[in-house]
């Protein structure tokens, strides 16, 4: 239990990554310039960055994944107000929801 509670969250935001960078394939259609592409690519994958970076900080410090993943389950409801599917907030504020409590649980395990 000790092993999955470690891997848990950090396998499911590597996956959690690549979904994401799912939908950066959209920039690749017909009639656009190299640089184009390549800029569009960049803002598509600026989220799989940033969930990357905070795995890294998280690897070691649970509590900071915890907390940052929670808030950007929080942020996506929010800045999206309501204007998305349910199913997109099940998969993307339920998976980063999912990854915060895993990080949450692992920590405390480890504190007590």
């Amino acid at each position: 239990m000790k092993k999955f509670l470690y891997w848990a969250p950090r396998i499911l935001c590597i996956l959690f990554g690549v979904f994401l960078s799912l939908f950066s394939l959209d920039v690749f259609e017909a009639g656009r310039g190299a640089g184009e592409t390549l800029l569009g690519l960049m803002i598509h994958l600026a989220p799989v960055f940033l969930i990357a970076l905070i795995l890294v900080v998280s690897w070691r410090r649970e509590w900071v994944g915890a907390l940052l993943f929670a808030a950007l389950a929080v942020f996506y409801v929010v800045a999206t107000r309501g204007r998305e599917h349910w199913g997109a907030y099940a998969s993307i504020s339920g998976s980063l929801a999912v990854i915060s409590a895993l990080f949450l649980v692992n920590w405390m395990r480890r504190r007590g």
